[in-house]
């Protein structure tokens, strides 16, 4: 099963490599179909893997330049809190079957809304500006913390969302952003976030440690060398396979 694991890292993280996301949006299926974990336990995994993961590429970006310390900072005033208050209200309730049940239909939704997101990826820019006019400047840091909230609940239960969807509610906030600073923006706060939350699952024992070491140690070479295929391979190819992914998981975690 390690090798199994070591596979699954090693494809994921080609994906993450090539996309820049599908990261937390293929691995939690993928822990539920192939490793048959239950949903908990699927997200938890998955937020340590995403966190550890993500954390050279957010120091790779800060080092460049490429990080809106003032935008990560106001995402994580809305996201920390709500993730904190997610998890505080999972540990009150317990962790039931009710709750397994509100776990899978929030990961697939969030799936499929990711999947909508990285399809018209060229068409948030262009509604990010035709919105500008009715956002002020003044109101852009509260519905930036609102945007974090919302970031914050969502990977909290589903542990989907601070990549494609992240990057996507900063373009429509800040449409004049450059691509590179909003994936640098959008990695520097996902680390924080998915940690959080990821000790918060931890201490609901719904984190499988030996599961994630094999996985990490498979993803490690795999973004790296997607990274290099990525040169290689049409954006609309990979968004369109990486959409198909995503709809088909989806609609499988739903049903």
């Amino acid at each position: 099963m390690d090798w199994i694991a070591i596979a699954s890292g090693l494809g994921v993280g080609i994906i993450v490599g090539i996309t820049g996301v599908g990261g937390g949006s293929l691995m939690t299926p993928l822990l539920l179909s192939v490793f048959k974990l239950n949903p908990a336990v699927a997200i938890g995994t998955d937020l340590w893997f995403a966190g550890l993961t993500k954390m050279s590429g957010s120091i790779a970006h800060a080092r460049h330049g490429h990080v809106n310390w003032p935008i990560v900072r106001r995402l994580l005033a809305g996201s920390i809190p709500a993730s904190i208050a997610t998890i505080a209200l999972m540990h009150q309730t317990g962790v039931t079957k009710g709750w397994a049940s509100a776990l899978t239909f929030s990961l697939g939704i969030a799936l499929l809304l990711t999947a909508v997101v990285v399809a018209f990826k060229k068409s948030w820019q262009a509604l990010g500006l035709r919105l500008e006019r009715w956002i002020p400047e003044h109101r852009k840091p509260a519905l930036t913390v609102l945007s974090g909230l919302i970031l914050g609940v969502l990977v909290s239960l589903s542990s989907i969302g601070a990549g494609a969807i992240g990057a996507t509610l900063i373009l429509l906030i800040y449409p004049h952003m450059k691509a590179r600073d909003i994936v640098g923006t959008d990695i520097a706060h996902a680390v924080p976030l998915t940690i959080v939350a990821g000790i918060g699952h931890a201490s609901l024992g719904n984190v499988n440690w030996t599961l994630l070491v094999p996985l990490l140690i498979g993803s490690l070479p795999g973004i790296w060398l997607g990274a290099q295929l990525t040169r290689r391979l049409p954006d609309g190819v990979v968004r369109s396979l990486l959409c198909v992914s995503l709809v088909t998981a989806g609609w499988k975690v739903i049903h």
